[in-house]
């Protein structure tokens, strides 16, 4: 299945682990030496309409996707590893 940005933008991140709802994919990361994508990043989430700054973002390995649907992308990922993977902007990029 072939699918652009625009389309996984669209797409509800829902971890079936616990069923929570995780958001929406707002970026992607790509390794441009084999041209792979390596994680979709969700935006944390803003803190009292913005002025206190947002939450942190979530990275979402492309190895914890079980399944890309039509409206979702289903995970399959621990409490516990989930909370490691929350990454503050560029701080992790810089890594």
């Amino acid at each position: 299945m072939k699918c652009t940005l625009a389309e996984i933008k669209n797409k509800e991140i829902i971890n079936i682990k616990n069923g929570a709802r995780l958001g929406f994919v707002d970026d992607i990361e790509f390794d441009t030496e084999d041209s792979k994508v390596r994680s979709f990043i969700v935006y944390g989430r803003a803190r009292f309409f913005g002025l206190l700054g947002r939450e942190d973002d979530l990275i979402i390995e492309c190895g914890d996707i079980e399944i890309i649907g039509v409206d979702t992308i289903l995970i399959s990922v621990g409490e516990a590893e989930l909370a490691k993977r929350h990454s503050n902007g560029l701080k992790n990029l810089l890594k």
